[in-house]
């Protein structure tokens, strides 16, 4: 594999942490790439990866990310990230979680891991057994901590709300025509919100019985993954796979508002320009997308209850205003906006 350094994402990332321990199954990347506001903060990814080369990738753009989206939600922390390469089997044991748990601990508290794909609220608890630097745990203090997927599903549809008023002038999404990729934890969360105001969701997802079983719950229609993202449709909700929204898929795109919970949506900083120019609301993915963050870190720093949690995803909509209405101001698209405020925010502005 090849330095750090010579990846196009690669930003000045304070730490690249290689974790190879054989006998346990682990091969784990952890990225600290600010502690500028705090202690990094991120989730740990467990992904079968093609190669070690993309999992790097993905640890360097979601570690970014992850900077940007605390900075943005307001919140004390840097950002960081961790991606466990799995098997193809995706078998994930006892001594696998430890071992993770530990190479955590060794970085005494630089980086705080919690949950994220592949990775469950029970598999948090196997790591918590050996550091204490572990977010996303279950909590006794009412709707703080544990899963954070209802807390990110939440803040994604209050920002979808915010682009719908935006974009289209509607206070609801009462008849409007959503089309929804992915039928995951926050896919769904975000569903139940919009199907409970009226809209018309179409869904599409790799697993076609998770996204039957969505759509029967939602009065949804299922679609197919190859043509969600291009229907006629008010909104368009990527809530799956990054690196969605590409020159080609741009070009492509039927409709006015792109406002979902995936990570990493744009291929290329360049398609937030190519969203802009064809006059395509876009509402930046870890701005959104803060709601579980946000959850999770006041359970961790115990400085809040399911009040306060509430009233920090409550505030995602109105920051997205400042970004677009710097972006309508300016001219620059909005997930160039963002970035230059998240820079700023970290120092690097």
């Amino acid at each position: 594999m090849n330095t750090p350094w010579g990846y196009p994402d690669f930003d000045a990332h304070e730490v690249v942490h290689f974790v190879d321990e054989p006998e346990h199954g682990l091969r784990a990347i952890i990225i600290i790439h600010s502690t500028h506001l705090g202690p990094a903060a991120g989730g740990a990814r467990f992904w079968h990866y093609e190669d070690a080369a993309q999992a790097l990738t993905d640890a360097l753009r979601l570690s970014r990310g992850m900077s940007y989206k605390n900075a943005m939600a307001g919140l004390p922390l840097g950002g960081g990230k961790s991606v466990i390469l799995a098997s193809p089997d995706r078998h994930k044991s006892p001594e696998l979680l430890a071992a993770f748990g530990k190479a955590v601990d060794r970085l005494c508290g630089r980086y705080i891991t919690a949950e994220d794909v592949g990775m469950s609220v029970t598999d948090m608890v196997e790591v918590s057994r050996q550091t204490k630097f572990v977010a996303g745990l279950p909590n006794d203090r009412g709707d703080v901590g544990g899963d954070p997927g209802p807390h990110t599903s939440l803040g994604v549809f209050l920002g979808l709300k915010a682009a719908v008023k935006r974009g289209l002038g509607k206070d609801s999404v009462d008849g409007l025509r959503i089309a929804l990729q992915g039928a995951g934890s926050v896919a769904s969360g975000v569903a139940m919100h919009a199907a409970a105001e009226g809209a018309k969701l179409s869904i599409a997802d790799v697993d076609q019985a998770k996204a039957k079983k969505l759509a029967d719950q939602t009065g949804g229609t299922v679609v197919g993954t190859d043509e969600v993202l291009f229907l006629d449709a008010d909104v368009v909700s990527p809530c799956a796979l990054g690196a969605i929204l590409t020159e080609e898929s741009i070009a492509r795109l039927n409709t006015g508002i792109v406002a979902g919970g995936a990570n990493n949506q744009l291929a290329t900083a360049a398609d937030g320009a190519r969203l802009n120019d064809r006059g395509i609301l876009y509402a930046p993915d870890y701005v959104i997308n803060a709601g579980g963050i946000i959850n999770v870190c006041t359970e961790y720093l115990g400085d809040g209850d399911a009040a306060l949690v509430r009233e920090r995803i409550s505030g995602i909509p109105t920051r997205l205003e400042q970004i677009w209405a710097e972006s309508a101001e300016t001219g620059r698209d909005p997930a160039a906006v963002a970035d230059a405020m998240a820079q700023r925010l970290i120092g690097r502005g």
